[in-house]
């Protein structure tokens, strides 16, 4: 197979400690000419919705490439790690719902397979360190061309772990929907896509009390002011202009927020 030119990586390991440049030495030992490219390692830790829902809104924008993922709670238990197939990238992690929505992004899984083959794995594999004994390794070997077959037995996608849907409901002049995730802006994005706002009055309410304005920018509203708009995800987010909506309306990923139009 021609394999890949790139692995993108998606972690909670931050960079203060050595965990990040461990599988990277672990991708450079197999695979020396393939390029890195760090979505992040500050997905809050074992927050796994967090990183799914970054990569998936990330991986649509970056070159074909092996998609490697370890935000991984359950490591060293019975949890299995996967290789999932897709039209448009391979993805490699713990199976725990963190893959599935960015496979969905690239078109669908094809097919899927657990990470089983030994001799895929790098030396001893730590039962705490996944990511750089068996992850890594194995994204290194897809993209130097390795058959997804040779991982391990083949799974059944509809078999694979997924995360619970997120909440979402649409009615007259309103929108209720999941805090998805809070951007280092604090900027609250919701599960709701943003053709959700089709049909919504520029003038809104946030959670009964907050005023609102829906627009296409920031400077669409005043300072302080808060706007509900479409971000660069297609998901419906709030803002406020020159502060962290975050704290105005005092969300957590998770809770819910209702838009209504203001009457």
């Amino acid at each position: 197979m021609a394999g890949y030119g790139w692995i993108s990586f998606t972690t909670d390991y931050g960079t203060f400690d050595g965990f990040v440049a461990a599988c990277h030495g672990s991708i450079a030992r197999i695979a020396p000419d393939v390029r890195v490219i760090d979505v992040t390692h500050h997905v809050p830790p074992a927050d796994v919705s967090r990183g799914a829902a970054v990569l998936a809104q990330t991986a649509p924008h970056l070159p074909a490439s092996v998609h490697l993922a370890v935000v991984d709670p359950g490591v060293g238990t019975a949890r299995r790690g996967v290789v999932l197939s897709t039209p448009n990238g391979l993805l490699v992690g713990p199976d725990n719902g963190l893959l599935i929505w960015a496979a969905e992004a690239l078109g669908g899984i094809t097919a899927a397979y657990e990470l089983t083959n030994p001799d895929w794995t790098l030396g001893d594999v730590s039962r705490t360190f996944h990511g750089r004994d068996v992850f890594a390794p194995a994204a290194a070997r897809l993209a130097a061309g390795a058959d997804p077959a040779g991982a391990g037995a083949a799974i059944t996608p509809s078999a694979l772990v997924r995360l619970p849907d997120p909440v979402t409901s649409v009615g007259d002049g309103w929108i209720e929907a999941e805090v998805l995730t809070v951007d280092r802006f604090g900027n609250v994005q919701l599960a709701a896509n943003g053709t959700m706002l089709t049909g919504l009055a520029p003038e809104l309410v946030v959670n009964g009390t907050v005023r609102a304005r829906r627009g296409g920018t920031f400077a669409d509203v005043g300072a302080g002011e808060l706007l509900v708009y479409t971000d660069s995800a297609d998901q419906v987010a709030i803002a406020v202009n020159n502060g962290r909506a975050v704290v105005v309306l005092s969300v957590v990923p998770g809770d819910m927020v209702r838009i209504a139009e203001r009457r």
